[in-house]
């Protein structure tokens, strides 16, 4: 399925991506006693996992590091990281290597004629390609070449899960002469666990000044993983925020080493453009957590919320927006850290949240039970609840989980629904009309999103795990109402 659709900016992205170094010989050699140690430290780790069911502090001077050790595996193997010890010997187990040489047909060690298994020269060898330096070199270039991203090619990330196995998929999306999209997948990232948001960011942590090209994963497991886009084949995150334990059992709940850190998964994220090393995480743990990603700490914790949190938005560089399923919307002012605050009520749990990029004062809300709430900050008041809705949309007969607005076009949105259903609408004079409606074949849909740098283009994603880039403004009511 796919959770979540990020769209790089135009030109963000490096001309030719960097290819990850390749393993270390002492990488493999740790890789080895990683895999060693987990074969023969399994089944006590098992049994004293049953013994913790909750979230606890830890010090830093805990059990063996189980996670860290699978992930050296993996980097020096060449996985996912997500690939556990256990993975890799049941891999093993089911190619039956004990069996390896035992064969139910007789192998002629010795022919008659021409050797058929051995050639004394190799270019007596009718099945070897002969080939010299030059066309390695040929070769190499036609490699670099294929992962070339022009300039004008929009980029396109969408968190995926398929099989168990979690990812990033990188796409390339061009626009052909007719207006229709073409997508194909560029590289794909492997993440540790499944994906819940996705949000792109230019902050480098290592040069702040110097910008980048990456992407904030929030897992089920509470980390947020930040990822360089620009590197290709790699395993390993470029950061971390938040930390597991140095021990987690699988099929438990996680401990945690650090009292700043999620102890639930990662729902929403939300980069602040203007500070730019300051990213807003939401969780289930019912809190959101603001992360100077300059030090990869936790700065500040917000608690307002009675339920899980599951969307967050930032209204201004100093006003944040949180969404959550106690059935409200609260607006944080985080020039005194959050401690002033205003709340909204709203009909049901908050699926999405978005702030309108035409109007600073207005942002919508879709709801579990298929309607679209508006709102108008200045409504804000010292009471417990704020002003009511400007206007109540009844969007799709089940939960409206997304919901994004056209970055050229005001009063232009789509929304997304389990229902299977994509809908564009217009909301002008808070008087919301259905524009067009479309059945994507993509399952419940999780995600869409508007595309920055070509307005009309909506990417869309869902249970089936495929992704549609739909062209608006090729609908015929697109194009009379908004395509001026």
């Amino acid at each position: 399925m796919i959770t979540a659709i990020s769209w790089v900016p135009r030109g963000a992205a490096k001309t030719v991506p960097i290819e990850a170094e390749p393993p270390t010989q002492e990488e493999i050699e740790e890789a080895k006693k990683s895999i060693a140690l987990g074969r023969a430290g399994g089944d006590a780790d098992d049994a004293e996992g049953d013994e913790d069911d909750g979230d606890m502090e830890l010090d830093d001077e805990d059990e063996v590091d189980e996670v860290a050790q699978a992930r050296a595996a993996a980097k020096a193997l060449g996985k996912s990281s997500s690939a556990a010890v256990g993975d890799i010997s049941d891999g093993l187990a089911e190619l039956n290597m004990d069996a390896y040489d035992e064969e139910e047909d007789e192998l002629e060690v010795f022919s008659t004629g021409l050797g058929d298994l051995y050639y004394k020269d190799n270019e007596d060898d009718p099945y070897i390609i002969k080939k010299n330096d030059d066309d390695d070199e040929d070769d190499d270039d036609s490699e670099i070449e294929d992962m070339t991203i022009k300039p004008t090619d929009i980029v396109l990330v969408c968190a995926h899960n398929e099989d168990e196995f979690n990812s990033l998929q990188v796409s390339i999306v061009e626009e052909l002469e007719d207006g229709d999209p073409n997508m194909f997948v560029h590289h794909e990232v492997p993440l540790s666990d499944f994906p819940l948001c996705t949000e792109w960011m230019d902050f480098n942590r290592e040069n702040g000044d110097e910008k980048g090209n990456f992407i904030a994963v929030g897992t089920m497991s509470a980390i947020i993983e930040i990822w360089n886009l620009d590197i290709v084949d790699e395993v390993e995150p470029h950061a971390v925020l938040g930390a597991l334990s140095k021990k987690q059992i699988k099929g438990k709940k996680p401990r945690y080493k650090k009292r700043n850190s999620h102890k639930n998964s990662v729902l929403g994220l939300a980069w602040n453009a203007v500070v730019r090393n300051v990213l807003a995480s939401s969780s289930a743990d019912k809190t959101i957590r603001l992360w100077d990603l300059s030090t990869g700490q936790c700065a500040v914790t917000l608690q307002h919320h009675d339920g899980k949190v599951q969307s967050v938005a930032w209204r201004s560089p100093e006003v944040l927006l949180s969404g959550s399923f106690d059935k409200s919307v609260i607006m944080s002012d985080m020039r005194d850290n959050g401690q002033t605050y205003h709340k909204w009520a709203v009909e049901a749990d908050v699926e999405s949240l978005v702030c309108d990029p035409h109007n600073e004062h207005s942002f919508l809300v879709s709801l579990d039970n298929g309607m679209v709430q508006a709102f108008d900050t200045r409504t804000a008041s010292s009471n417990s609840n704020s002003g009511q809705p400007t206007f109540t949309l009844h969007a799709h007969n089940k939960a409206a989980s997304a919901i994004s607005f056209c970055p050229s076009k005001p009063n232009f949105i789509a929304t997304g629904g389990t229902d299977k259903m994509v809908k564009l609408w217009d909301i002008s004079n808070n008087q919301p009309s259905c524009v067009a409606s479309l059945n994507a074949k993509l399952g419940a849909v999780f995600t869409v999103s508007f595309c920055n740098d070509s307005p009309f283009l909506l990417a869309c994603g869902g249970s089936k795990g495929k992704l549609k880039v739909w062209n608006t403004l090729s609908e015929p009511a697109v194009a009379n109402k908004f395509g001026k």
